[in-house]
C-alpha cells in the first residue's frame, strides 16, 4: 500500500515570508504570520521503499489557528511536575505551596500556560491511583486558575481530567493521546477545552527499552494522524486538538532527532504542534550533561529551533531563558516585530 506525504522546506521568515506568501511563491507554515515553506518535499512509502523527492507545492491542507493560540510567536507552557519523583528536578513541586509560587513565578517569565501534573512519566515510572493524583494537582490548579493564569492538566485518566477542569482547567494534555481508557475519549467530547494528543510508544515503565521503528517520522505521524481521526470520530473537534510528536516516549536519541530534524513534516497533520523537549535524556547525551535541572542551554537550543520549523506550542522547564532566546531569534528572523 503506498502513502504519500509532503514535509514542507525552504523555510523564510519575517518580511520575506509575507511577500513569498503575497504574491504566492509560498504559503504560510501552520498559519504562523511570518514563517513560510517555499518547496515541499514529497514522499512516497510503499512497504520498505522510500522515495523523497523536492518540488514546488503546498500543503493539502492549511490551517486556520485557534483563537486560543498566537500567530506571531509560539505560546510557552511551563511545567510544574507536583510529584516526588520528577526526572527533571527531582521533587522541587511536590509541595503544594511551592508548586503554586513556581507557576506564578513561570508566568511573570512569560509563560503563556501553567501545565500541571501529578504522575511522574519518565522512562521507567510507576503510576499512581486516581486518588493521589487529584491530592497532589487540583489545589495547584484552583490557586493559579483564581490568580487569572491558563492552567493546562497534564494526565491520563478521565477522573482528573474532568475533575482539574472543573478546578479551572483550560487545557487537557495527555502523554497516552486519550488511549489509556475508553472514558478519556468519552471525557473530552464532552468537554469544550483544547486536548494535547501525544505520541508514544509502549507505556512509560517499558517504552524505552527497545523502541522500534520502520520509519521513526513516518511512523509517528501516521499514528497521530490515526489518533486524530479516532477522536474527531468520537465527537471531538478538530479545532480542539493539538499534536505532540512526543519526544522521549518509546525513542531513542537517534528517532528523537530524526523527528525533530523533520518536524516540518506534522504541520500536514492540519492541527496545531506542540513540542516538548526540555531537559530530556537526548539533550543529555548530546551535551554530555548528566544532571537534567542543568540542561538549560541545550533545552533553549531545540525550543529555538523548534519555534523556527513551526511549533506553536513550547512545553518547558526553563521559561525565562526560553523566552529570552526566542526574542532575540525572533527579532533577527523578524526585526520589524522587535520594537528597536
Amino acid at each position: 500500500m503506498k502513502t504519500r506525504y509532503v514535509r514542507p522546506a525552504g523555510l523564510v521568515y519575517g518580511a520575506d515570508a509575507r511577500q513569498v506568501i503575497s504574491q504566492g511563491r509560498g504559503a504560510s507554515l501552520g498559519g504562523l504570520a511570518a514563517i513560510a515553506y517555499t518547496v515541499v518535499e514529497s514522499i512516497e512509502r510503499d512497504g520498505a521503499t522510500l522515495r523523497r523527492s523536492f518540488g514546488n507545492g503546498m500543503l493539502p491542507r492549511q490551517m486556520v489557528l485557534p483563537d486560543f493560540l498566537n500567530a506571531e510567536r509560539p505560546l510557552i507552557m511551563g511545567i510544574v511536575n507536583v510529584t516526588p519523583d520528577s526526572f527533571s528536578d527531582g521533587g522541587r513541586n511536590a509541595e503544594t505551596a511551592r508548586a503554586i509560587a513556581n507557576g506564578i513565578a513561570m508566568a511573570k517569565e512569560g509563560a503563556d500556560i501553567i501545565d500541571v501534573g501529578g504522575e511522574s512519566t519518565r522512562p521507567g515510572s510507576e503510576g499512581v491511583s486516581e486518588e493521589e493524583e487529584l491530592r497532589r494537582v487540583l489545589p495547584v490548579i484552583e490557586a493559579l486558575a483564581a490568580g487569572g493564569h491558563t492552567v493546562s492538566i497534564d494526565t491520563r485518566k478521565a477522573k482528573v481530567m474532568r475533575a482539574a477542569l472543573k478546578a479551572g482547567a483550560a487545557i487537557v494534555n495527555d502523554v497516552a493521546a486519550l488511549t489509556y481508557e475508553p472514558a478519556a475519549v468519552e471525557a473530552m467530547a464532552e468537554a469544550s477545552c483544547p486536548v494535547i494528543l501525544m505520541h508514544a510508544q509502549g507505556d512509560p515503565k517499558t517504552m524505552q527499552l527497545s523502541p522500534q521503528y520502520d520509519d521513526v517520522a513516518l511512523d509517528v505521524y501516521d499514528w497521530l494522524e490515526a489518533r486524530i481521526a479516532a477522536c474527531v470520530a468520537a465527537g471531538i473537534a478538530r479545532e480542539r486538538i493539538i499534536a505532540d510528536p512526543g519526544i522521549g516516549f518509546g525513542k531513542s536519541f537517534r528517532h528523537n532527532l530524526d523527528v525533530l530534524r523533520q518536524f516540518t513534516l506534522y504541520h500536514g497533520l492540519g492541527v496545531p504542534l506542540l513540542m516538548g523537549l526540555s531537559r530530556k535524556g537526548f539533550i543529555g547525551a548530546l551535551t554530555g550533561e548528566k544532571v537534567a535541572g542543568n540542561r538549560v542551554n541545550g533545552s533553549v537550543g531545540g525550543a529555538v529551533w523548534s519555534a523556527l520549523n513551526g511549533a506553536h506550542i513550547l512545553r518547558v522547564h526553563d521559561v525565562k531563558a526560553t523566552v529570552e532566546a526566542l526574542a532575540v531569534a525572533g527579532a533577527i528572523a523578524d526585526p520589524d516585530s522587535s520594537g528597536l
